[in-house]
């Protein structure tokens, strides 16, 4: 999505929306899909590898929970394009844009928590034009030399941003159209009821070994080697997450099948334990979240919450 195309009219506020988050592996789509139905709603996803077409298994879409449900933002690019928090923000955006005409509920659902963070916390971002000559100067530059020029410009809060070549012009490009006042900013914010989905740690271990489990079934191997085959370099796999990161490395010959599967387990693990801090720290920051325990959520007693909380029929 090209930053170009984004207008200066580029914030959007909309006070009618569910927001359902929790850790990998504790129902979120199942949830979102079952709000969605009662309440007139479609699924957004927030989530930063669904977006990406050929990674099915190992990104978790179970598009087959959705059923005739519509949803949005995933399957929108290809694997070997670079998708940021900005690009996230312009295609939820617009979603919100579509959803609203047809009067139907955004029910945003996702454990990507920068994401979800930039919805609630309605981060503005910074877009600008490509700019041909700056680049072709940018790129008799080395890399050090890049990230000296990026912060003589800007304080230098996300280190991606220094770490990857093309990441460090871009953020020349919008600083320094930015510092000539040229730049727009792209914004949605939202004032969401947010339901969370959460359960015990053993629980969760338990939850998240088994749809490994089956998800090696279904072909997640497979599935990496297509990637392979199509032109995804090893580099890309690891920067798509754990799944794909680890059947690399097995792929390369670096771990057995077994021990790729052991040490995947305990890492996703270990992430959802992230997620969980991550949850907590927008509730120190003043996030309202409404907490459900996971596999004995009652939909009827989520439906009534959050109708109360949007004033909707019910």
């Amino acid at each position: 999505m090209s930053p170009s195309l984004i207008s200066s009219e580029s914030v959007l506020t909309s006070a009618t929306s569910v927001i359902v988050l929790g850790a990998t592996a504790t129902g979120k789509t199942r949830l979102a899909v079952e709000l969605a139905r009662r309440l007139s709603g479609e699924v957004v996803s927030v989530d930063s590898r669904q977006v990406y077409r050929g990674l099915d298994i190992g990104s978790g879409k179970d598009l087959q929970e959705y059923g005739d449900t519509p949803y949005h933002l995933i399957d929108i690019v290809e694997p070997t394009t670079e998708f940021s928090l900005f690009d996230f923000l312009c295609a939820a955006r617009q979603t919100l844009n579509d959803l609203s005409k047809r009067r139907k509920l955004p029910i945003f659902s996702g454990g990507t928590g920068l994401f979800l963070d930039a919805l609630i916390r309605g981060y503005a971002l910074q877009s600008a034009p490509r700019n041909e000559g700056l680049r072709a100067e940018l790129s008799e530059l080395t890399q050090t030399q890049l990230n000296a020029r990026l912060e003589s410009l800007k304080p230098l809060h996300n280190t991606t941003d220094t770490q990857d070549r093309e990441r460090t012009i871009r953020a020349i490009e919008i600083a320094e159209a930015e510092a000539r006042g040229e730049t727009d900013v792209i914004q949605v914010d939202l004032n969401p009821v947010i339901v969370g989905l959460r359960c015990e740690s053993e629980v969760l271990r338990n939850r998240i070994e088994k749809r490994l489990a089956a998800r090696l079934d279904e072909g997640m191997v497979d599935e990496v080697r297509g990637l392979l085959e199509c032109g995804v370099s090893h580099q890309q796999l690891y920067n798509f997450g754990l799944e794909y990161r680890f059947v690399s490395d097995y792929l390369k010959g670096e771990l057995n099948f077994n021990d790729m599967k052991q040490k995947l387990a305990s890492a996703i693990y270990q992430f959802a334990r992230q997620q969980i801090k991550w949850f907590r720290r927008m509730e120190r920051r003043g996030t309202s979240i409404q907490w459900f325990e996971s596999g004995q959520v009652d939909t009827e007693t989520v439906v009534n919450v959050v109708s109360r909380q949007l004033s909707l029929p019910g």
